[in-house]
């Protein structure tokens, strides 16, 4: 089996097509794969690390509002089409997925005019422009929220879930909080904004550590590497006990952490929510505002709808609104159990397996 998959510019995109490969190597450990990004994109990273292969093409997203640049978008997307049917003629793959990012658009559009068998897979409640436009040429598109279907050709959807959650989900309960000076025997919330940070988390979280200090449970911040010298700061002015706190720049091993927290504070990515129900967590969702289509708020509220998480609003967040919010969860065991059995139901546990069956019936 030979595939080839095409993703970029977050980790949203990037991490599921990452698990996916993962899946198929080791069913099928002869199995070859290539990965077609962008040289700016975070793919340039993460896939190499992966020891997959990577190619490149150079393209670039459409300006949403009028703007010379996307001149230059069309004559980039017409020439990366030509290096993509260069690149696919090459390698002779069985099937291409595309996984989201305006990088896939040109790679998935070039297989479908040589005949090859595509899908695409969205992990969004609401879909992406190049989802949308590749939409009318795929064979199949995989989906892991409900919502997303209707902007689909209905005989081409199928619920797949997300590949990452599987990955999260096989991860068993081990000592890791006592890596963070923490304890393994008492309630944990985890609080993180993502891989960098967000500013809007780490202000509202700086001004609750006096109130936090104090409660009868854990935290661990991961703060975002540029937040990291603030919190120190901010830390150093904070007298009495408060080793029930644990500031951190970076969780490198955040799928053993997940699987050991009680509840989860966040942004509402696909890939988090993937990983955070496919472990059953109960989870504060704060939505990123600087999303397009204010798609987070969207997958929260798919959460929130199923009494499977709560939300923040961004523009609502603070010290109060924060601890009261972990308060009504921690505090409360009965309602943290309760909304992890509902997490638990919105999980989708054998995700990669679903997308390997739809791989397996266009190819076979």
């Amino acid at each position: 089996m030979k595939v080839l998959v095409s993703g970029g510019g977050t980790g949203g995109h990037i991490y599921p097509a990452v698990s996916l490969v993962k899946y198929i190597k080791a069913k099928h450990p002869d199995a070859e794969f290539l990965f077609v990004g962008t040289k700016k994109g975070l793919e340039s990273k993460i896939v190499p690390d992966q020891g997959i292969p990577f190619e490149t093409i150079e393209i670039q997203g459409f300006k949403r509002s009028l703007s010379l640049s996307n001149f230059k978008t069309i004559q980039l997307f017409l020439s990366s089409i030509k290096k993509a049917k260069q690149i696919i003629r090459k390698f002779e793959p069985d099937i291409v997925i595309g996984t989201g990012g305006y990088v896939c658009g040109s790679v998935v559009y070039a297989a479908h005019k040589l005949n090859i068998p595509t899908i695409i897979h969205e992990q969004n409640s609401v879909a992406g422009m190049t989802n949308k436009f590749l939409s009318r040429y795929v064979n199949k598109i995989g989906i892991c929220f409900s919502d997303v279907a209707k902007d689909f050709p209905s005989e081409k959807v199928v619920m797949v879930g997300n590949p990452r959650a599987q990955e999260v989900a096989n991860i068993k309960k081990s000592e890791v909080l006592s890596q963070y000076d923490l304890k393994t025997d008492i309630p944990t919330v985890l609080i993180f904004g993502g891989s960098r940070g967000a500013l809007a988390i780490n202000e509202a979280v700086l001004d609750s550590l006096e109130m936090l200090k104090t409660k009868p449970y854990q935290v661990l911040y991961a703060s975002g590497e540029i937040y990291f010298s603030d919190v120190e700061e901010k830390w150093a002015t904070i007298t009495g006990e408060k080793s029930n706190i644990k500031l951190v720049p970076y969780i490198k091993n955040m799928e053993n952490v997940l699987a050991n927290v009680d509840v989860v504070v966040g942004r509402a990515g696909a890939t988090s929510l993937a990983e955070i129900t496919s472990l059953g967590l109960p989870s504060i969702l704060i939505p990123s505002p600087n999303v397009t289509n204010d798609h987070q708020t969207k997958n929260a509220q798919s959460l929130v709808d199923k009494q499977a998480a709560v939300m923040i609003p961004n523009a609502e967040l603070n010290q109060e609104t924060l601890v009261a919010k972990i308060d009504e969860l921690m505090l409360d065991s009965d309602k943290r159990l309760a909304m992890a059995a509902s997490s638990k139901k919105e999980g989708i546990q054998d995700a990669t397996d679903r997308l390997y069956r739809l791989i397996t019936t266009l190819t076979s």
